[in-house]
């Protein structure tokens, strides 16, 4: 029964709770033992969260910080709705079937009416199941032939890190191509180097993490279609589109990247990255109904009628992938375009800026892409300042512009990054610049560090990820 604020509730006074809760850690990891007035525990927890970073500021992450009031209208409206449970919520089923057959369509499925998909809870599950998709398809391909399927490998470039879980979790050799010199993606030539019978699919990204770049998918598929004509090896595509998937129909109409391309079997995006959404909520799609195999898929009938499943998560909320539907609707493809069109034209406003400091190297422009851009110092060896120390005077600003290293064999190369999303304004990048001319003035004030290890140090300190997925 809800705990409403009636006579026989005894709240206790706001300045108890808060002093419980935000001065003494011992009494706040313990479960409590009385209940308390509803506005009371709210204004405290909405207290604690005013400590919280701006998402407006936070240029790290790849995900949605700014939705429309009637978008939030609709996830209070969806908040008890379970998006497993098809039997009882229909019409929320139907909304996710609607999405999986329009994005089928954006990315031009030759069955987009009766293609398969599913939402996921993000772009991590959603390549979790492209991957097992594969996988599934390669053991059937070498069991046809008589082969062994002991020892299944997975090629890929610089990923998230929700492709080295797949790996470990499902027992797959993981063939991450490092990056080198001023190569910072997968390319062709280094696929074929690395394909054999044991290769159960590629991964190209459409928009690495660290440098925001499309790899290049049409070039890849051609070496693929090629080593198969020689020597009969068939290996499919897999494109982890968390953002590019949501980015290229409309800013790159032109890329062929999709399931345009025979080998592409499947393809993953986060709605709550570059499709709009509220976080929570990922795409996994398949080029035809084929493609996923019908052992992935489990019939169950105990929420009150026979529903198929195919995510790797249950019970989930439906609000996200109805959210998701609203911007279907309410942007169309005239709409994402004009706001990814103004984001994309923002980063290269602050690449042409920032480039003009001085002391930077632009490493991504903004132009063919995610919006946004990279850069890196133009000679670290001799700076007084790193990027670290740039990033801990914006943070001070409360700009959150990270600084990492990169994977390997480039662990040497550190690199500063912006994301620009839905809500970043041309004002905004103005202040931004502001903050950032002035720190950067500020730092080349200070001596000249030592260079004896000092970037390393400090590199080893930094996660690699910062995705947001």
């Amino acid at each position: 029964m809800p705990l409403h604020n009636t006579d026989e509730l005894h709240a206790t006074p706001t300045s108890e709770i808060e002093s419980n809760v935000l001065n003494d850690r011992t009494e706040s990891y313990i479960f409590p033992e009385a209940k308390h007035d509803p506005q009371t525990v709210y204004q405290t927890i909405h207290n604690q969260l005013v400590l919280d970073g701006n998402s407006q500021q936070n240029l790290a992450t790849f995900c949605t910080t700014w939705i429309e009031p009637e978008v939030k209208q609709l996830m209070d409206e969806s908040a008890d709705k379970n998006m497993i449970d098809k039997d009882e919520y229909p019409q929320t089923a139907a909304i996710e079937e609607r999405c999986v057959h329009m994005l089928a369509d954006l990315w031009n499925s030759p069955e987009a009416a009766s293609t398969i998909g599913c939402s996921t809870t993000g772009s991590s599950e959603a390549a979790m199941l492209g991957g097992l998709a594969l996988k599934w398809n390669w053991r059937k391909r070498q069991r046809a032939k008589g082969k062994s399927i002991d020892s299944p490998n997975l090629i890929m470039g610089p990923v998230q890190v929700c492709w080295h879980k797949f790996c470990r979790y499902f027992d797959v050799e993981i063939c991450e191509v490092p990056m080198e010199g001023e190569r910072l993606l997968l390319t062709a030539e280094e696929v074929l180097k690395r394909c054999d019978e044991n290769t159960l699919g590629v991964v190209v990204t459409l928009g690495v993490t660290f440098t925001l770049q499309f790899e290049p998918v049409y070039e890849i598929s051609l070496v693929l279609d090629e080593l198969q004509t020689q020597t009969g090896v068939d290996i499919s595509i897999h494109v982890d589109g968390a953002s590019g998937a949501f980015l290229a129909p409309f800013l790159h109409p032109e890329l062929v990247w999709d399931f345009r391309l025979p080998r592409v079997k499947s393809i993953n995006a986060s709605g709550h990255k570059f499709g709009l959404a509220p976080l929570g909520v990922g795409w996994a799609l398949w080029r035809e109904k084929h493609d996923l195999p019908e052992e992935l898929i489990f019939d169950v009938n105990y929420l009150g009628g026979n529903m198929p499943t195919f995510a790797l998560n249950f019970s989930r909320p439906g609000g996200e992938v109805i959210c998701q539907y609203y911007n279907f609707f309410r942007l169309g493809k005239e709409g994402y375009r004009e706001i990814h069109t103004e984001c994309a034209e923002l980063g290269r406003y602050l690449a042409d800026k920032i480039g003009a400091f001085g002391p930077f190297k632009i490493v991504y422009d903004g132009h063919g892409g995610i919006p946004g851009l990279c850069w890196e110092l133009k000679d670290a060896a001799s700076s007084n300042f790193t990027l670290y120390d740039l990033a801990d005077r914006l943070r001070v600003c409360g700009w959150l512009v990270p600084a990492y290293s990169m994977p390997p064999n480039r662990e040497d190369l550190v690199i500063q990054r912006i994301l620009i999303r839905h809500g970043f304004t041309l004002a905004m990048a103005d202040e931004l610049l502001v903050e950032m001319k002035r720190a950067v003035d500020e730092l080349q004030q200070r001596p000249l560090k030592p260079a004896s290890g000092v970037l390393e140090a400090e590199a080893e300190l930094v996660p690699h990820d910062h995705s947001g997925r």
